[in-house]
């Protein structure tokens, strides 16, 4: 065993065992809905981090999430808790959903059609979810 290796087991035994000490159920946490425990941040909110108070003249908050699905969906979407927050961002930043499926799709030349339609279907998860909220 490498000592790198070693050094990254031992942090995770530690790990595990501070999680047992805070909440004997976060021994066996799954990441699965852990999105949602996160909030959507507000429209005027994300513009003042990531649109206008970033660089005033320069892309709004909607393109910059348009930008970044592009960039996760090229990827492969493998971060699923963060292509779905990233999804829920945009919808609230003002993008349809038409736009999000397109930018999914654009990037199927980039990244292929496995990484496209694993967008898309965590993206459709989440239309599905928002619509419920809203109904």
């Amino acid at each position: 065993m490498s000592d790198f290796s070693s050094i990254f087991k031992q942090m995770m035994e530690q790990s595990h065992a501070m999680a047992r000490a805070f909440n004997p159920a976060l021994e066996s946490f799954q990441v699965t809905g852990f999105d949602k425990l996160i909030p959507t941040m507000p429209k005027n909110f994300m513009e003042m981090i990531w649109g206008n108070a970033f660089n005033k003249d320069g892309l709004d908050a909607k393109t910059r999430l348009l930008v970044v699905l592009a960039g996760m969906t090229v990827l492969g979407a493998q971060a699923e808790p963060q292509f779905k927050l990233t999804v829920r961002h945009a919808l609230e930043a003002g993008a349809t959903q038409k736009e999000i499926a397109e930018v999914i799709y654009q990037m199927s030349m980039l990244g292929g059609i496995p990484a496209m339609t694993r967008a898309l279907e965590i993206a459709q998860r989440v239309f599905e979810e928002t619509e419920g909220d809203t109904a």
